[in-house]
């Protein structure tokens, strides 16, 4: 069982935790040395929902060595959380250090909800209707201090099957080509599509 985040009492998680008590960890493709799990993610630390109350406990701190994250009041995180929350489509998972109370590390799984695919399935002679969704990897970031303690790969690998276990057709994330081979090992393979952007603001 995955112990419970420290802090305050009142600090409610963006999903149900028990989504990552029930992942089933034998599926997992990627080998870890030491061993770590999302229920033993190392000395100290627990793995769990982004939760309310971790605008005090570093969250944009260990985000921000990623991207620029600029200055959030705590009114604004709120109403993101919420907002995110409240979607159902939003699972930012983060690593707490409970030695100190700081968020190491953090990656978000978003979902997508599609029409195509016939939004449904055969299993047997049973045609099963679904909410077709697609899953999406992002923001995933370990903080300077921790890194070299498979804090990564570990959400990485947490995230891709918690998107199987919410019955995504498929998932997918982008990533610099230097790190591609990183991501074959878990089983993401190159597309031939081309991704392309437009960005309107920083």
């Amino acid at each position: 069982m995955m112990p419970a985040a420290k802090g305050d009492l009142n600090s409610i998680p963006m999903y149900d935790p028990r989504l990552l008590q029930d992942l089933d960890w034998s599926q997992n493709t990627v080998t870890f040395s030491p061993a770590i799990s999302p229920a033993d993610p190392g000395d100290r630390l627990i793995l769990r929902p982004l939760c309310s109350a971790d605008i005090n406990r570093g969250f944009f701190k260990v985000l921000s060595q990623l991207t620029e994250t600029g200055v959030v009041s705590p009114e604004q995180f709120t109403k993101t959380f919420e907002l995110m929350k409240s979607s159902g489509d939003y699972y930012v998972t983060v690593v707490e250090d409970t030695s100190v109370g700081q968020i190491v590390a953090t990656a978000t799984l978003i979902i997508e909800h599609k029409f195509t695919h016939s939004c449904a399935k055969e299993k047997g002679n049973i045609l099963i209707i679904l909410s077709l969704q697609r899953g999406r990897i992002e923001d995933v970031v370990v903080s300077g201090e921790c890194r070299g303690k498979q804090l990564g790969k570990l959400l990485t690998s947490t995230l891709t099957l918690l998107s199987k276990r919410l019955n995504c057709y498929k998932i997918t994330l982008e990533c610099l080509p230097k790190n591609v081979a990183f991501y074959k090992k878990f089983g993401y393979s190159v597309s031939e599509e081309n991704y392309m952007y437009q960005r309107f603001f920083n």
